[in-house]
């Protein structure tokens, strides 16, 4: 018996979280939450001012079909830390078929987000669509990490197909201030052994940090950086870094210390497990 092609498809992922930060008693709280399918967030107690919520996929990771989303808002003056569980995997996925990951933050007068997602590892065969939408209010800061893997060094994977597409995109009051995107397809191991693309990196790491005090950082940050990072200063109040590193652990040893610096104090403790 032949199975159509389209009975054949395994079943897919769907995630969605819409979470959102609000005042009380000069903290900020859960405002509201909304969570769906296989996208579950916690919110870890701490002894800070700030809210912190922890996403978590229960399927596992991401392959072709699956689509996840998180919507997060900071409401006027308050603070929300977002981060991961763990690494987000990305699998191999089936012909013609590619992951859709949605991200959109939106940072209220006064606010801000701390968005801090742990690395996304790329697994030979990966196909994802990804979008980071962040829409900045009056006076509203920003502390964004987004690490990726190529395959697991240690494992001695190798990265012969990928389709990767990727794209980051802050807003200020409408006003465009960081669009970045990424778009690797094919052997993606060949492509980043080449010297003048990331000379044979299998980790990489773009950092934005947005605040008044942006520009006193930019010297000590790069004080920080090893030979393979760098930063620049993108107007009075915007930081931005970008990090290659031979594989992740080298990758969190000099990307730790700066978000740590532009964090204002530790990491969310998912960081350290």
């Amino acid at each position: 018996m032949v199975i159509p092609q389209a009975e054949a498809r395994q079943p897919r992922a769907l995630g969605r979280i819409a979470v959102s930060s609000k005042l009380a008693r000069g903290r900020s709280v859960l405002g509201g939450l909304h969570q769906a399918g296989s996208s579950k967030c916690l919110f870890p107690r701490n002894n800070t001012a700030s809210l912190d919520a922890v996403v978590l996929n229960t399927a596992g990771g991401i392959t072709g079909g699956d689509r996840f989303a998180v919507s997060a808002e900071a409401e006027a003056g308050t603070s929300l830390c977002l981060t991961t569980q763990a690494c987000e995997r990305v699998y191999r996925a089936q012909t013609g078929e590619v992951g859709q990951v949605r991200n959109a933050l939106t940072v209220g007068p006064q606010a801000r987000i701390d968005w801090l997602p742990q690395e996304t590892i790329l697994f030979d065969g990966a196909a994802i669509d990804r979008r980071l939408q962040i829409d900045l209010g009056e006076d509203a800061q920003l502390l964004m990490v987004e690490p990726l893997v190529f395959g697991r060094a240690a494992m001695g994977e190798r990265l012969g197909t990928l389709d990767l597409r990727d794209r980051i995109m802050i807003n200020r009051a409408g006003v465009p201030l960081y669009h970045d995107a990424i778009a690797l397809t094919g052997d993606a191991s060949t492509h980043l052994a080449k010297t003048f693309v990331a000379k044979g990196a299998g980790a990489m790491a773009a950092m934005v940090y947005i605040a008044p005090d942006a520009a006193g950082q930019l010297a000590p940050v790069r004080a920080m950086l090893p030979d393979t990072a760098g930063a620049s200063l993108i107007g009075d109040d915007m930081l931005v870094a970008r990090f290659l590193a031979a594989d992740s652990f080298e990758l969190r040893r000099s990307l730790l210390p700066v978000l740590i610096r532009l964090k204002g104090g530790p990491l969310p403790r998912t960081w350290m497990i």
